[in-house]
């Protein structure tokens, strides 16, 4: 009987030993693998960031965030990508020829981007740095032409910009709106920051 006292007690111990070793593993663990992810400086200094577009639907836009600038991630309508043609002749660059700063080549198109539907952007007017705003619906607005065909409007200084981020003439602004370089990774999964595979 005090033998199997003594094993019972062993065993008890062993027990809480090796669950005393498995939680401290996991608090090891947790930092070592997180040390894998790019840091907030690295982030800041322009390492890719990794973007789920799964929810975004059409019509709508989301923002994140790269090397410090919001990155603008526009989900455009079948009806505005149609409609992208209809500006050109108001355009100050429609094709994309000014290099303030370089246009990827995938980008140099009627809609400045891969797959026609998805407009990707620094968020930041070519002027003074403000952050334009949304005017993604078309028609008549405060502050635009009656025949707005939907874009973006910077309240700094009154720059206007269609929906694939292609400056209006005529307006303070000097060059179209930057496309980062990116990739898409899949259907639902966009790099910013990169734009060829290792």
């Amino acid at each position: 009987m005090s033998n199997s006292t003594v094993d019972a007690s062993k065993r008890t111990w062993l027990i809480a030993s090796g669950c005393a070793g498995a939680v401290g593993a996991g608090f090891v663990a947790v930092p070592f693998v997180s040390s894998f992810e790019p840091s907030e400086r690295a982030k800041a200094a322009g390492a890719p960031v990794e973007v789920d577009i799964s929810a975004l639907r059409p019509g709508e836009k989301m923002t994140v965030e790269w090397r410090g600038k919001p990155v603008w991630i526009l989900r455009r309508t079948p009806e505005q990508v149609a409609a992208l043609p209809k500006n050109d002749g108001q355009l100050a660059d429609p094709k994309s020829d000014r290099t303030a700063y370089p246009t990827p080549d995938y980008a140099k198109n009627e809609g400045r981007s891969i797959k026609p539907e998805y407009f990707v952007a620094v968020g930041i007017c070519s002027h003074l740095g403000c952050s334009p705003t949304d005017r993604l619906q078309s028609g008549p607005q405060p502050s635009l032409p009656d025949d707005w065909q939907g874009g973006f409007l910077c309240p700094c200084h009154g720059s206007t910009f269609d929906l694939a981020g292609r400056v209006y003439k005529n307006k303070p602004a000097p060059d179209n709106l930057e496309v980062p370089p990116h990739m898409y990774l899949s259907d639902t999964r966009l790099v910013i920051g990169e734009d060829k595979k290792a």
